[in-house]
């Protein structure tokens, strides 16, 4: 089993009707088991030399967010045996499989094509993971952009300041993110 027969499995569950949050999470596990920590410190390496690029008076803040919510939901998924097994957003879930499979070649060659390299699994996982199981934002809440803007929750709904930049971008998760692009900006 290497990382992208996750993409396989996924795709062998859009012909159902209907798709619970186990049957999900059964793949989401089986894969989440063969992220070593080393490959979680890679991963974590590879953040933070992403993370060079971002302004330093949001670096501390991108890294600890995303080091924290992006590759410790990891650890999450391998024990989260508490989730109401209700049917997931089978119309959303498969308009975002292309998205992951661009997405998944995109982390993998941004690696020189390492097959070894399983940050785009821990990428896929997390989205998947974040989207259908906990129906949260990608970006959780609290989550700072540059100018100050933040994710938020007002209501029931989660809203982002920074949705609508991405519309334009194929490839952006922001497309898989259940989060609404905040009105008053």
């Amino acid at each position: 089993m290497n990382s992208q027969d996750i993409l396989v499995e996924l795709k062998e569950l859009s012909p159902k009707e209907n798709i619970k949050r186990s049957e999900l999470m059964a793949i989401l596990k089986k894969y989440a088991h063969i992220v070593s920590v080393y490959d979680m410190m890679m991963a974590t390496a590879r953040m933070r030399k992403d993370g060079e690029f971002v302004h330093a008076n949001y670096r501390e803040k991108y890294l600890e967010i995303y080091i924290k919510y992006f590759l410790l939901r990891m650890k999450e998924v391998l024990k989260n045996d508490d989730y109401e097994d209700i049917n997931i957003d089978k119309k959303a879930f498969d308009e975002s499989f292309p998205m992951l499979e661009r997405t998944f070649e995109k982390e993998r060659l941004e690696n020189f094509g390492d097959k070894e390299d399983k940050f785009p699994l821990i990428y896929v996982i997390t989205a998947l993971y974040t989207t259908f199981i906990l129906e949260e934002p990608i970006h959780p809440v609290g989550s700072e952009f540059p100018g100050s803007l933040k994710v938020e929750e007002r209501n029931g709904t989660f809203l982002c300041p920074v949705k609508d930049n991405q519309k334009d971008n194929d490839d952006a998760i922001c497309h898989l993110c259940l989060a609404e692009q905040t009105p008053d900006i």
